[in-house]
């Protein structure tokens, strides 16, 4: 059987189910701008209404700014960072609900914004693959180990980041928060990958940025969670991880 090295340890591996965002590309660059566009269409709406945030601007998705008011980081464990579009969209109506604004106009001016904030996205195209990321896909498909993104994201937008970065033909199946009844933390995303990669769960890995792609793994019952986390200083939250990363460089197969 095909070894998963992690710091001198050798895993069982007949499958790796990836996290996308902020694990195969780097988060901030494809979100950062989505995020900082939401918030700014928000802001002037709710001054427009007269209202104010019912928390402080940073704690409404989790994202951390700077003097001039641009996003340069976020909470490893809050909505940007986990939680799908519609549960964002969920939360910042949640702020124009509060302002007295009906639930239903509040929905779709959230989804209004979103559609203007995706479509700065999709001109920038602004995925890359995490360092050394492409070496390890290459030496996954050498020794045949099948590959999955699962991803709270749709699969349709997941197919289009992968497209961009030049990395989805490595991936057998690919698994959005549409295509299951429960997403992340629950299990139903990797007993779904792993059907597609037709593998059992306790033969598979899963590598993902947060505790909740760990949670995942554990209630899908995989062989190994692995956490990624280039950020030296962080990898608290990564209390459901067997071990951690900070480079693609620190695993290999044999």
């Amino acid at each position: 059987m095909t070894m998963l090295q992690v710091n001198g340890v050798q895993i069982p591996c007949k499958g790796i189910l990836f996290d996308k965002d902020g694990t195969l590309l780097e988060f901030l660059q494809l979100w950062g701008p989505w995020a900082e566009s939401l918030l700014s269409q928000l802001q002037v709406r709710m001054n427009e209404l007269g209202a104010s945030f019912t928390v402080e601007l940073e704690h409404v998705l989790g994202t951390i700014h700077n003097a001039e008011g641009h996003i340069v980081g976020y909470d490893l464990q809050g909505p940007l960072a986990i939680a799908t579009v519609d549960e964002c969209t969920g939360l910042l109506a949640g702020q124009l609900y509060a302002a007295g604004m009906p639930w239903n106009e509040a929905i779709t001016t959230i989804r209004q914004f979103s559609s203007v904030a995706m479509k700065s996205v999709r001109e920038r195209k602004s995925a890359e693959p995490m360092p050394g990321l492409l070496a390890f896909l290459q030496s996954c498909r050498a020794a045949d180990i099948p590959l999955a993104v699962v991803t709270s994201d749709s699969t349709a937008a997941a197919e289009t980041h992968l497209d961009w970065m030049g990395i989805r033909s490595f991936f057998t199946s690919i698994v959005g928060c549409d295509r299951v009844t429960q997403g992340k933390p629950d299990g139903e995303a990797a007993l779904l990958a792993c059907r597609e990669l037709h593998i059992d769960p306790a033969e598979a890995v899963v590598i993902g940025d947060s505790n909740g792609d760990m949670q995942m793994g554990r209630h899908a019952e995989v062989s190994y969670t692995l956490g990624y986390c280039p950020q030296l200083d962080q990898g608290s939250h990564l209390v459901d991880a067997h071990a951690i990363i900070r480079h693609y460089n620190e695993i290999s197969v044999t």
